[in-house]
């Protein structure tokens, strides 16, 4: 028998800094914090303790783990096929906006990150596992909104919120009921959000999305696979929508320019390098003030986060020192 032999470093070094879960998984202590985990978990090829990643139950319930043992979430499910997404690249963009918030400080208050229910953040698509809300407030203790197209997401999560007392009171839920809208019917007359994220639909057809995991996982398990199933879930609305991430991408900057005065930060994730020229020509036309890009990595998916502002430099200082500083 050929004994396969590995080296690897301690840490995935492509996450942030302040990501919990540059270590690789322990799953010793993550079956301690929740049992249901153990099920799954069995020796790999290297004699390695992991799970079957392409098994969906088994997602879940690492997903289901890491938010208790890291984030203190005692209750946490999502609806069958719906969307799991991975912890760890969800954190990574939680952190690296965070970053955005302390570069932007005052000289005085330079790379300190604004921190407190102050800092209210708008999570576009929250969807049924409302993960970057559960995350930011964790970490950051950041309020947030979070919104969804779809009822049964919007209802999963709201489900999240009210069994977990520790985030009662800092995330609220709001459906949009409008396909076409992204900020009309959401931001209310003189709310103001410091941030909003988004992870857009990838693919623009139900036939593209099967036929990109279908290939996904063809590489990965290094035979043809011909049946597409989705090992991180994901219902038709989280997985594509018409003309893809490129269009979602440019409503959502023309959307963004009425609502200018209304946040701080805008920001959207964009996984495809192609799409980044009509963003920044999207960007452009709406003339977006100052345009960030934060480059991401986890294991061999690259992507990026596109932030912008409507806010001149004057505008920026007085918002920081009005709802930042001022504010006890």
């Amino acid at each position: 028998m050929l004994i396969i032999e590995k080296e690897y470093s301690k840490e995935k070094s492509g996450l942030h800094p302040r990501n919990k879960h540059r270590e690789h998984y322990d799953f010793k202590q993550l079956v301690v914090c929740c049992q249901e985990l153990s099920q799954f978990v069995k020796l790999n090829n290297y004699k390695d303790e992991s799970i079957d990643f392409f098994n969906p139950e088994a997602v879940k319930m690492l997903n289901k783990a890491l938010l208790k043992h890291y984030y203190c979430i005692d209750n946490w499910d999502i609806p069958k096929n719906y969307l799991c997404p991975p912890i760890p690249g969800r954190a990574d963009y939680i952190h690296h906006i965070a970053d955005l918030l302390g570069s932007n400080n005052p000289e005085s208050q330079r790379n300190i990150i604004p921190t407190g229910n102050k800092i209210k953040c708008l999570d576009i698509g929250v969807g049924a596992s409302c993960v970057y809300p559960i995350i930011g407030t964790k970490e950051y203790g950041w309020s947030f909104v979070g919104t969804d197209i779809d009822t049964v997401s919007i209802a999963s999560a709201k489900k999240i919120v009210e069994t977990n007392s520790c985030l009662k009171g800092t995330i609220e839920l709001r459906l949009q009921h409008n396909q076409q809208d992204i900020f009309y019917e959401i931001i209310q007359k003189d709310e103001l959000f410091d941030l909003s994220i988004c992870n857009p639909p990838f693919h623009s057809s139900l036939s593209e999305a099967q036929s990109g995991t279908v290939r996904k996982l063809s590489n990965l398990k290094h035979k043809r696979i011909t049946k597409p199933i989705l090992n991180f879930g994901g219902q038709n609305n989280e997985l594509w929508c018409e003309g893809g991430e490129e269009k979602f991408v440019g409503d959502m900057i023309c959307q963004s320019k009425q609502f200018s005065a209304s946040c701080f930060w805008f920001s959207t994730l964009i996984s495809k390098q192609s799409n980044l020229k009509n963003a920044y020509n999207a960007l452009k036309k709406a003339k977006a003030v100052e345009i960030k890009t934060i480059p991401m990595s986890q294991g061999n998916k690259i992507s990026r986060i596109v932030a912008w502002t409507f806010l001149t430099q004057e505008q920026q200082i007085k918002w920081m020192n009005t709802r930042w500083y001022k504010q006890k």
